[in-house]
C-alpha cells in the first residue's frame, strides 16, 4: 500500500497551507455565546483567496478552467481548512463540481464549472433527507412532466443553503431510481427555513413545492448519487482528521507548559498515555481516509466495493474526532471551556462533524452487510 502523494497533490496541500495560515478560528462570535448563528454569511474574503490560489478549481477539468485533480487532492486541502475552522463551503462546492464534471451533460458542465472555478458560483449539497435518519433521495420525489421535471419534498440541515446559488440534491423517480437535481436557491417553489448547526453555522431546511427544472438541470446517471455521497463523506473524514490533528497539537502545547507539583503535566504517565491513544486514533483516521479517497478516485477493484472503505473511514472518523476532542477538553481542565480560548470552538465543530458522519454502530452494520454480500476469501 503506497500513500505517496503526487507532485500536483502536494502542491495543492502547500497552497492550502499558505492560504489558511492567516485564518483565525475565533474570527466570529463563539457558538457558546451567540443566541443564533455566529454569522449571516460565510467568509467571503477567504473564498476569494481560495479562488485566486486556484484551489476552488482543483477538481474541474482544464477545458473548464480547472486543474483536473481528484478527490485525494481535495481531501488534502480540506484537511488544512479544518485546522483553522475555515468557514467556507469548500467541501460541498467541490463535491458538486466533481459530480457535475463526471456525470453532468455537456451543457451543464459548460454553464456551471467555469463559474465554480472562479468562485463566482456557490453550489452546496443536500444529503440530510427529511430527518437525517433516512436515505436522502427518498425525501424528494422527481417526476417527469413533458421535457421538464417536477420536484416535491424536503431536505433538512443543508449547509450554507442561504448563501448558495444552487443546491445539488438527491431525489427519487416514481420508479424508485435516484437522480440529482441542481436547484437554484431563488427558484419558484423553493422555501428555506433557518436552522443552526452545533458549530453555530447557518443551515436550512429546504422545501420544494412543484419546483420545475429542465432536463439539463438534472443528472440521471445511476451512479451519480452514490459518487456524490462518497465524496462528501470522505471529505468530511478529511475535515475530522485535520481538526483532530490541530486539537492534539494544542493539547501537546498546553500540557508541556502547564505545571503541577513543579513538573509539566505532559510528563505525567496518565497524561502521556491518553495523548498517545489519541495519536493512534489520528493515524488510523489518516490511513482509512486515504484508502477511502483512493478507492473512490480510482475505482480500483477490491474484495469489497468502495462503500466498504468509506464505511471503515466513517467509523474511525466519527469515533476518533469525538475521542480526540473529549481528551483535549479533559487534559486542558477548565481552560478548555474558556470562551476566550479556541478549544471550545473545535469541540463544537468536532461534534458537528460527528453528527454529520453518523454513529459508528450504523457504519459497522453497513460494513457487516457488505461483508455478508461479498464473502472474503
Amino acid at each position: 500500500m503506497d500513500f505517496t502523494f503526487t507532485e500536483e497533490q502536494q502542491a495543492a496541500a502547500e497552497a492550502a497551507k499558505a492560504v489558511f495560515s492567516g485564518v483565525a478560528p475565533d474570527s466570529v462570535p463563539s457558538p457558546a455565546l451567540a443566541p443564533g448563528a455566529v454569522a449571516d454569511d460565510f467568509d467571503r474574503a477567504l473564498w476569494r483567496k481560495l479562488a485566486d490560489a486556484d484551489l476552488l478549481s482543483l477538481p474541474i477539468a482544464p477545458e473548464h478552467g480547472g486543474a483536473g485533480l481528484d478527490a485525494i487532492a481535495l481531501c488534502l486541502v480540506l484537511r488544512e481548512s479544518a485546522k483553522v475552522l475555515a468557514r467556507v463551503p469548500l467541501l460541498e462546492c467541490s463535491a458538486a463540481a466533481l459530480t457535475i464534471q463526471r456525470f453532468g451533460a455537456d451543457g451543464l458542465r459548460a454553464e456551471i464549472l467555469p463559474r465554480i472555478a472562479t468562485g463566482d458560483l456557490i453550489v452546496t449539497a443536500a444529503t440530510g433527507g427529511r430527518t437525517g435518519h433516512e436515505p436522502a433521495e427518498l425525501s424528494v420525489e422527481a417526476r417527469p412532466e413533458g421535457a421538464d421535471w417536477l420536484l416535491d419534498g424536503v431536505q433538512t440541515a443543508v449547509p450554507w443553503a442561504q448563501m448558495a446559488d444552487r443546491i445539488l440534491l438527491p431525489a427519487h423517480t416514481p420508479e424508485g431510481h435516484a437522480v440529482l437535481a441542481l436547484v437554484p436557491r431563488t427558484h419558484p417553489g423553493v422555501t428555506l427555513d433557518d436552522q443552526i448547526s452545533t458549530s453555530g453555522e447557518r443551515h436550512a431546511e429546504v422545501r420544494l413545492d412543484s419546483v420545475r427544472l429542465s432536463a439539463q438541470e438534472t443528472i440521471r446517471d445511476a451512479a451519480a448519487w452514490a459518487s456524490l455521497r462518497n465524496v462528501l463523506t470522505t471529505g468530511t473524514c478529511a475535515l475530522a482528521l485535520g481538526l483532530g490533528e490541530r486539537v492534539l497539537a494544542m493539547t501537546s502545547d498546553y500540557t508541556s507548559k502547564r505545571e503541577q507539583f513543579g513538573f509539566p503535566v505532559a510528563t505525567f504517565q496518565a497524561v502521556a498515555v491518553q495523548a498517545a491513544d489519541r495519536f493512534i486514533d489520528l493515524r488510523a483516521m489518516e490511513a482509512t481516509l486515504w484508502q477511502s479517497a483512493w478507492r473512490i478516485t480510482t475505482d480500483a477493484a477490491g474484495p469489497l466495493p468502495p462503500a466498504g472503505d468509506v464505511a471503515v473511514a466513517k467509523i474511525w472518523a466519527s469515533e476518533g474526532v469525538r475521542r480526540v476532542a473529549q481528551t483535549a477538553q479533559h487534559l486542558h481542565g477548565g481552560f478548555g471551556a474558556d470562551t476566550d480560548y479556541p478549544l471550545h470552538r473545535y469541540h463544537a465543530w468536532a461534534k458537528q462533524l460527528e453528527l454529520s458522519l453518523g454513529p459508528a454502530a450504523a457504519h459497522e452494520e453497513a460494513l457487516g452487510d457488505l461483508l455478508a454480500a461479498h464473502p472474503l476469501g
